[in-house]
């Protein structure tokens, strides 16, 4: 019998029901609540044919255990994604493009990161199993769907994974805010992985003197510095635009 656990939130749920509809057991509902939101899911849930419970708040509040849930919650089935970086990469047939994560302690951060990452094509998401948050409710949550959908790949030591990672031909690309330089004048490589130190603290030492460069965001502004999930997005939406414009090329 397959692994079950609960998705809590509107945005995560209705996602669920246009995406997977299949894999939801079913979807429970604050019995007081019947404002236009939740009359659209309910109606997306039946057309879906996907079993409706409408309940008590109290007990949305027990199973939420303290999470914001928003009066809906779901039982789902969990998916089984790939859980190494060989299994992922082995299977690949194009170039790869990866999001390397050093010590990310925010569950939203991460989340965020899942989202960036499932809306640009990447195929893993890899952090070490230390110092760093994991897979939390939190961050299902705020992925809205993109933690069944990325592998996230948590490893013991980061540094090893990724010289093995370089071993395979994949460039690994880290930001800095004094790299030499400049994202908007950088080749990126067919296959590449982006590496995000911490919130605070940036990546480690080892992390890296591990990448093959450093590259910096831009900016225009009195701001420092950008959120990781911002940074993330914005060099894997070059790296989209610059892979596909030489995609165009070749034509």
């Amino acid at each position: 019998m397959a692994a079950t656990r609960l998705i809590f939130g509107f945005h995560a749920v209705v996602s669920r029901l246009r995406q997977r509809p299949d894999s939801i057991r079913e979807i429970y509902i604050d019995a007081g609540r019947s404002d236009q939101r939740t009359r659209n899911l309910t109606s997306l849930a039946e057309s879906r044919q996907v079993r409706l419970i409408f309940c008590e708040r109290d007990r949305l509040e027990k199973m939420a255990g303290g999470r914001r849930h928003q009066s809906v919650a779901a039982m789902i089935d969990q998916a089984a994604l790939a859980s190494s970086i060989d299994d992922i990469l082995d299977a690949l047939t194009g170039p790869a493009r990866l999001l390397i994560l050093d010590g990310i302690q925010d569950p939203h951060n991460l989340g965020a990161c899942l989202r960036v990452a499932d809306a640009f094509g990447v195929h893993a998401v890899i952090a070490p199993k230390d110092r760093a948050v994991g897979l939390t409710a939190a961050v299902y949550q705020v992925s809205s769907g993109a933690a069944e959908t990325v592998p996230y790949i948590a490893v013991t030591n980061l540094a090893r994974t990724m010289r093995q990672i370089k071993a395979r031909d994949i460039w690994l690309v880290g930001t800095a805010d004094n790299a030499e330089h400049d994202l908007n004048d950088f080749h990126i490589h067919d296959s590449v992985a982006w590496v995000f130190g911490s919130e605070e603290k940036g990546m480690r030492r080892l992390t890296r003197e591990t990448c093959d460069q450093l590259v910096r965001i831009p900016m225009q502004g009195g701001v420092e510095s950008l959120n990781v999930s911002v940074s993330a997005g914005i060099c894997l939406f070059e790296t989209l635009r610059q892979h596909s414009k030489t995609t165009a090329g070749t034509d």
